[in-house]
């Protein structure tokens, strides 16, 4: 029997319903093959594998030949598969506990798989959006921020734009169709910034006029 860990939620990936003049534009969740890849760095562990694998293998080679070679490798492969499976294990929980979305008015992000956080980002206070893509589709979109609003980077990651510590930034990271939804982000930003910001102000007794 399956189980939402997340069936609190009034509408998935939000704390609570938006209002009724915000639209859901867009939601979506890294994808963990991506997500291994550009925060975990299957590659670069796979890289440092096969060079200590080839090592190994040679050094046993040189002692007693083929047969040396592979019980010199063999167990380091075995490593490699081990580090793989929990990576992927990794990733996979959490694209799972991730939601992003893309609303008429802000970017929300559903974070955490132990720790759970909704990070709400209004179109008025991100300054700019860069977007980096892969071959496949892929990409990441990081988020600068106006003012003096400062993030965690121990909480934010991997959900940041990578080595920006000082200055963390949030990010939709590995997310598939990036361009696509960069394009429906800055429509929708555009067409939020565009309306006039009405402000209700009390207007001081002495001002009042009375109409004749």
């Amino acid at each position: 029997m399956s189980h939402d860990d997340f069936a609190f939620e009034p509408v998935m990936g939000l704390p609570e319903r938006p209002p009724e003049h915000e639209i859901i534009l867009w939601q979506g969740r890294p994808d963990t093959f991506a997500l291994a890849r550009d925060a975990f760095k299957i590659t670069w562990i796979t890289a440092y594998f096969v060079v200590i694998v080839g090592w190994r293998a040679s050094v046993g080679a040189a002692d007693a030949g083929l047969a040396g070679a592979v019980a010199f490798g063999l167990p380091y492969v075995g490593l490699w598969l081990a580090a793989m499976a929990v990576i992927f294990a990794l990733a996979a929980v959490v694209a799972r506990t991730t939601v992003y979305t893309v609303t008429s008015a802000r970017v929300a992000m559903r974070i955490g798989a132990a720790l759970t956080v909704t990070l709400n980002l209004p179109f008025r206070q991100i300054a700019r959006a860069d977007l980096t893509t892969r071959g496949n589709g892929t990409g990441t979109i990081a988020l600068e921020t106006l003012g003096e609003t400062k993030f965690s980077y121990l909480i934010l990651w991997p959900h940041c734009r990578p080595g920006h510590v000082r200055v963390t930034k949030p990010a939709l990271r590995a997310i598939p169709e990036a361009a696509k939804v960069a394009a429906i982000l800055a429509e929708a930003a555009e067409a939020r910034l565009s309306q006039p910001v009405i402000e209700r102000q009390s207007a001081p007794a002495g001002d009042l006029v009375a109409a004749e």
